[in-house]
């Protein structure tokens, strides 16, 4: 099992949800094909919500990143710990399944806890060519691969952006929901 694969968006069956069970850590789902080839799989990164906000508390559906350990069925898998989880009910939630580097799910930098409802939002996301040439001469401008992102408002009230490339590779596929650099 890579430490980190190439695409930020594996497929996922339209109209497919999830739920979370925070006891046993099982997440059975509705409409979904766990572990078939090109779907969420042991060492996937499965993304409960989708991320439709500027971070400053229009990010109402999305939940955080948590690592599948294992697939038990096509409707049932577990994850390895709800550390980066923001510990609200995930219950016929939509999701998205993502490659990034396993070690941002565990890294409190960012952990949906410390991002929610505050001044600061974190996200690590698969940055293409083309999604690194749309965001070129704006605040969110950076080089492809991994990329985290912080965003927050100074003691002025500005927009502000930190980026750090956390994986420099070329050959990531996207289809991020929203598309990179529209999602702030």
């Amino acid at each position: 099992m890579a430490l980190w694969g190439n695409n930020d968006n594996l497929s996922v069956q339209s109209g497919a949800t999830v739920s979370l069970n925070y006891a046993t850590l099982e997440v059975q789902g509705t409409g979904t094909t766990f572990g078939t080839a090109g779907y969420a799989g042991t060492g996937s990164i499965i993304r409960f919500g989708i991320r439709n906000g500027d971070g400053f508390g229009g990010i109402s559906t999305y939940f955080g990143d948590a690592v599948v350990v294992g697939v038990a069925s096509t409707t049932s898998l577990t994850i390895g710990s709800t550390a980066n989880l923001t510990g609200g009910a995930i219950g016929n939630t939509s999701f998205t399944v993502s490659e990034c580097p396993k070690s941002t799910v565990l890294n409190s930098a960012y952990s949906q806890k410390t991002g929610v409802g505050g001044t600061t939002d974190r996200f690590v996301y698969g940055i293409s060519t083309t999604g690194s040439q749309e965001a070129a001469g704006t605040a969110f401008e950076t080089g492809v691969g991994w990329v985290g992102i912080q965003t927050y408002r100074d003691c002025e009230g500005q927009l502000r952006v930190k980026k750090e490339i956390l994986v420099a590779m070329s050959g990531i596929s996207t289809g991020n929901v929203p598309k990179f650099p529209d999602q702030k």
